[in-house]
């Protein structure tokens, strides 16, 4: 049995729907933003948000050039700046967190994981989350989906500045965590950055295909390429498959 357990959230352990192409979205975000003093129409908002995310992700770049990630915080500071308004750092998270709701159709665990969760923990084993997301998004839903107790460790994308399938990303959790590869094992649902990133740095990994996992060729697995390829494989998204894999 591994000591270490390092999941994906998205797909794997969370089921998710967005969508940041609602007009009502921007409607409301941008009714947000000029009642708060950063007068904005819907349309420009948009527009503004989209330039300063590309210009945030190149700032990054010059750091990583593989899998660069921006920091979302700055985006919604940068719409008060630009209109005049210095934001507090609460305002700013209330703006991220909105955002994201108004954005959000729904979240909710995966039946099953709790429980499953629940089991690693009671055999003293470590439970670590290694996710390419915003962490002004993630850390809110973390609590509200009730998973953030279960976390002896956490590195968020944005926070690391790096995303899977960079194995630099992978790097940071194993020095800042002091975790052995050889007792480590990284689950997720997409094999161009979870099951990746593990085969990178010499790692165990358990690929399970979700409801919102990209495409897989199931009918010949020859086409899968070699860094894609897990150490375990349950291809029909069921969590009970996927514990009985883990505490084996």
């Amino acid at each position: 049995m591994y000591q270490n357990y390092i999941f994906d959230l998205y797909g794997t352990l969370v089921d998710i729907r967005t969508n940041e192409s609602l007009p009502s979205l921007w409607k409301h975000m941008a009714g947000i933003y000029t009642a708060l003093g950063a007068a904005y129409t819907p349309k420009e908002l948009k527009n503004t948000y989209k330039v300063l995310v590309k210009k945030e992700t190149g700032l990054v770049c010059m750091q990583y050039a593989d899998f660069p990630e921006p920091e979302i915080r700055n985006v919604f500071k940068a719409l008060f700046t630009q209109k005049g308004i210095t934001p507090t750092d609460t305002l700013i998270e209330y703006a991220a967190i909105t955002f994201r709701v108004l954005s959000r159709k729904y979240i909710c665990c995966y039946p099953g994981i709790i429980e499953m969760l629940t089991v690693i923990k009671e055999k003293g084993k470590k439970i670590y989350l290694l996710s390419n997301a915003q962490a002004a998004f993630t850390m809110p839903e973390l609590h509200e989906t009730g998973l953030y107790p279960f976390f002896d460790g956490i590195l968020i994308s944005s926070d690391a500045h790096v995303a899977k399938p960079n194995p630099a990303f992978m790097e940071q959790l194993l020095e800042q965590y002091h975790l052995q590869i050889s007792e480590s094992i990284m689950v997720g649902n997409d094999r161009t950055s979870d099951i990746t990133i593990a085969n990178l740095v010499g790692m165990d990994s358990l690929y399970i295909h979700s409801n919102i996992s990209p495409a897989y060729p199931p009918d010949n697995p020859e086409d899968i390429p070699p860094l894609q390829k897990a150490t375990y494989e349950v291809l029909d998204g069921n969590i009970k498959d996927m514990t009985d894999i883990l505490l084996k």
